[in-house]
């Protein structure tokens, strides 16, 4: 399916639910689909990533099919997502206005931020201010690893924030983060400025230096295991619930597979890693009997105990004022072109 037949199913769907609930006062796309032209073909591991403005807080929608399209429907309060410039500042939600993506603005408060944040996108001031905002998210992250949760929330509580290190980069570059393929991203970011020599530590600080191929095709079939029993299970209540259903699949095992077909592997770990352990923290919490130890994966990249996970934490730590130098200058060759 094209990008621009896929947006028209979200489009419908949007206006469908804003029919049955008035506390909905806009929308927008997000995600990868954003500033692709119409076109284009959407990949079958691909969904398209869509935000509802509420007045009042409202539970994430999350993943499923809608005539065709594989949709993940979040939600945001105008709180949350503040006025022009608070969203001209944002890593997560200024991407989202660079380009025309309102789908539903009847009151024009959208409009007004996606004037403000287009106008100013590329500004030093506001660049800087991101890639601040990314900085302080690694550090906060980083800083709270540890503590007595269980394990899969504990490798989560690591995981994000070191991947947040491949984000960096990228809103420096004025590039669109991605959350599944973001390493994918950063590699075309630094090669792009100039910095590709630094890909490979960046991914070493994720997996500890890479698995093999045909481990990460072993891994993939474990957790297909796990993902489809888990996918039997209640998941209400958790945020990523959706995600781990039927609907969720495709996104995980055809676009792992895509990246191990291109020689990708070690990129494919990072969404294979973050799946493994959201699965464990559903079974974790619904069906505890029936859990499933994945500490392969977490010795394969390094990160098997508590003390592994707060040493590279550490080191990654130690490391930001180098990777600073990088994003600061790739910021200024990005605000420069």
């Amino acid at each position: 399916m094209r990008v621009g037949a896929a947006r028209a199913v979200a489009v419908g769907w949007v206006r469908e639910r804003m029919r049955v609930d008035p506390l909905i006062e806009g929308a927008f796309f997000s995600g990868s689909t954003v500033g692709l032209p119409d076109d284009a073909v959407l990949p079958v591991s691909s969904d398209v990533d869509v935000l509802l403005v509420r007045r009042e807080p409202g539970a994430k929608v999350g993943k499923f099919v809608h005539r065709g399209v594989l949709l993940e429907v979040s939600t945001v309060t105008w709180e949350e997502l503040g006025g022009p410039e608070d969203v001209l500042g944002s890593w997560v939600f200024a991407p989202m206005f660079r380009t025309d993506g309102v789908i539903a603005d009847p009151s024009g408060r959208l409009a007004a931020v996606r004037e403000r944040v287009a106008a100013g996108f590329a500004d030093p001031v506001w660049v800087r201010a991101r890639c601040a905002g990314v900085r302080r998210r690694i550090e906060a992250g980083l800083r709270a690893v540890g503590g007595s949760a269980p394990v899969a929330e504990q490798v989560l509580a690591w995981v994000f924030p070191t991947s947040l290190l491949a984000v960096w980069p990228a809103v420096a570059g004025l590039a669109d983060p991605t959350v599944r393929r973001r390493y994918v991203r950063a590699e075309w970011v630094l090669s792009r400025f100039g910095f590709a020599d630094r890909y490979p530590e960046l991914l070493d600080t994720f997996d500890g230096g890479g698995v093999g191929a045909a481990r990460v095709r072993e891994h993939l079939a474990g957790l297909a295991v796990v993902f489809d029993e888990v996918a039997r299970l209640p998941r209400e209540g958790f945020a990523f619930g959706a995600d781990l259903g039927a609907a969720g699949r495709p996104v995980v095992f055809d676009g792992a597979a895509e990246l191990v077909a291109a020689g990708r592997h070690r990129e494919a770990m990072f969404w294979v890693l973050v799946t493994y352990a959201r699965c464990h923290v559903v079974l974790g919490a619904v069906a505890p009997e029936r859990e499933r130890a994945f500490g392969a994966v977490l010795a394969d990249l390094g990160v098997a105990s508590a003390a592994d996970r707060r040493r590279r934490a550490d080191g990654l730590l130690a490391a930001l004022p180098g990777w600073q130098a990088v994003v600061d200058a790739v910021a200024a060759e990005a605000v420069a072109g």
